[in-house]
């Protein structure tokens, strides 16, 4: 028998000003998704609601999903599984982590989360999505309940829609850092009018567009690719330096993947007047703080 139950956030999430070392009229609030639970982090919290709620009602107590060596929601998966009592299963890109991903602080915490892994080549990770891929993951792991890289699907853009709140309305521009583009999606939908979302992808890409295009069916959104300093998970002293300073200087920290590239976008942006002047921007921390220990600060 399905058993229903419901994700509580551990606590809300709240909107804070951002100290900006420069002066302009451009005001910077960052919604602090981070705090919604201890383990979960931020958009991944949003994203797993509603899969988690479907994998009970449907009666599976196995997770697979995918990702690559510093997925949040790899992290944020296997933190599920253990708080929900699920089994997880990552499939995780690149064979050659097999032998040292106890080195890589995301996939450590995954693996004391209780997450099982199945290491796979750059080139067999390409075909996840096939019939053939999966159906050899159903014979060698049984039944599971499928969740998306990054998690993002119909049941994850739902959950982020419920990011932005009613006293949301007065901001004229929404931002995020964007891996997947189920966040972004979630808050297209769920946005204000005359407001305008801004995503800042932390990879290089081109199929951000079209993958949004399935979720949303509104023109009020663009994304700013100027700040993905290389790529996925890769950074510059100058990155690193920026994400050190700002975390001295405010009262919450950001970490080099996600959300550091976008806070320095929108600095950047602020500081060469990409705004008119008066503008008021809200920032969703998408949380991935384990992001801090990772050995990519040393790089």
């Amino acid at each position: 028998m399905s058993v229903f139950f419901e994700m509580k956030p551990e606590k809300e999430s709240f909107n804070e000003k951002v100290f900006l070392p420069f002066e302009t009229s451009v005001e910077l609030f960052v919604k602090r998704e981070d705090v919604l639970h201890s383990e979960i982090s931020g958009n991944k919290f949003r994203k797993l609601k509603y899969n988690l709620q479907e994998a009970k009602r449907l009666g599976f107590s196995k997770l697979v999903t995918f990702g690559g060596a510093y997925s949040n929601h790899i992290a944020a998966v296997a933190a599920a599984g253990k708080v929900f009592g699920f089994g997880t299963i990552g499939i995780i890109r690149g064979d050659e982590l097999a032998t040292k991903f106890l080195e890589n602080e995301t996939l450590k915490l995954a693996h004391e989360n209780g997450m099982c892994f199945e290491f796979v080549s750059r080139t067999d990770y390409r075909n996840k999505t096939s019939e053939t891929f999966i159906e050899n993951l159903k014979l060698k792991f049984g039944d599971f309940y499928l969740i998306p890289e990054g998690g993002t699907n119909t049941l994850a853009v739902k959950g982020c829609e419920e990011i932005l709140v009613n006293s949301d309305g007065e901001f004229n521009y929404i931002c995020c850092a964007i891996g997947t583009g189920g966040t972004i999606s979630g808050l297209i939908n769920s946005a204000f009018n005359k407001q305008k979302i801004l995503g800042f992808p932390a990879l290089k890409e081109s199929f951000l567009n079209e993958e949004i295009d399935l979720f949303t069916q509104r023109n009020n959104w663009k994304l700013i690719r100027d700040y993905h300093f290389g790529g996925y998970a890769k950074t510059s002293s100058e990155l690193i330096t920026f994400v050190e300073q700002f975390n001295e200087a405010q009262s919450f920290k950001i970490e080099p993947i996600y959300t550091g590239k976008m806070f320095y976008g929108l600095f950047d942006l602020i500081k060469n007047n990409y705004f008119e002047p008066n503008t008021k921007i809200l920032a969703i921390h998408t949380g991935g703080l384990q992001g801090l220990n990772s050995k990519i600060l040393q790089k």
